[in-house]
């Protein structure tokens, strides 16, 4: 796996607070919260199929904690997202989200 820019071993661990309620999150195609806005409360395996969006570069989690992926199907690295504004995803590898979904009290 090392050959794709990936290992077999875990380099962080944190974590993350549990949360009861609603799960919100608006997702923009572009660097800012430019571009085409969706508002989430659900997980989505595939943005470019759901919402006709190639990636997403920036977005705004308001309720809940959230894991994006850089692939669909929730394959590929992934971030966690806890509530906050991300403007820019280029200081991450510039990374283009592919998937996104909830961390549920029930992964507990």
């Amino acid at each position: 796996m090392s050959m794709f820019g990936m290992s077999n071993c875990i380099r962080s661990c944190r974590m993350i607070p549990m949360h009861r309620g609603s799960y919100r999150m608006r997702i923009y195609e572009r660097e800012n919260f430019m571009g085409q806005m969706h508002e989430m409360m659900d997980d989505c395996d595939n943005c470019m199929d759901r919402y006709r969006m190639p990636h997403c570069q920036s977005c705004h989690v308001m309720d809940g904690n959230w894991l994006m992926y850089e692939q669909p199907q929730y394959r590929g690295r992934m971030w966690h997202f806890r509530p906050g504004e991300y403007r820019s995803f280029s200081n991450m590898g510039g990374m283009r989200f592919m998937s996104m979904r909830r961390i549920m009290d029930s992964w507990y």
